[in-house]
């Protein structure tokens, strides 16, 4: 029995401290170097943490405002693009009714200037026909008027000068004509 106490006692010397055993020492010591490292911390990184974090709280707001500044004048340059773009339709469209009108105008003209070169040219047809007629009715009066001597030389057997003889007829022709 001796031998197994002394077994046990050397069993219980030699046993392997688990994670799970309480050990008094190794907690007050655990605690002492948690509070010194938490005091050293708070008294020197707390102050550098809080630092670093509102410089990058007003970097981020910095940029934000950035991006905001940035984004009203997109806004801007766009609505002023639209604007640009509907004024240069409308500009387009103007230039287009005027096009339009100026070739409505212009064919207008072009009709007006080919009625009235019709116009001209049928008014010197009629001149063209008053006056061959004219030649016509002047040559058959001379015909007439030699047909009318002849026979009247046959008739009256009398020798009238050829002149006189024109203007008798001639003279006669007039009247008639007046008369109707």
């Amino acid at each position: 029995m001796l031998a197994l106490m002394v077994f046990q006692e050397a069993a219980e010397s030699a046993k392997v401290a688990s994670p799970f055993d309480i050990n008094g020492g190794v907690i007050i010591w655990t605690v002492v170097i948690f509070l010194l490292l938490l005091a050293i911390v708070w008294r020197l990184g707390w102050p550098e943490i809080l630092k670093m974090v509102e410089e990058r709280e007003h970097r981020i707001q910095k940029q934000l405002d950035e991006a905001e500044k940035a984004r009203g004048e997109a806004q801007k340059l766009l609505d002023e693009h639209k604007k640009l773009v509907a004024g240069a339709k409308a500009s387009a469209q103007e230039i287009l009714a005027t096009a339009k009108s100026a070739a409505g105008k212009e064919r207008e003209a072009l009709l007006a200037r080919t009625r009235e070169e019709q116009e001209q040219m049928l008014e010197r047809a009629r001149q063209d026909i008053t006056a061959e007629k004219e030649k016509a009715v002047q040559a058959l009066r001379r015909e007439a008027v030699e047909l009318s001597i002849a026979a009247a030389s046959k008739l009256i057997e009398k020798n009238l000068t050829a002149d006189s003889n024109r203007k008798l007829v001639s003279d006669y022709l007039a009247g008639l004509e007046k008369g109707k």
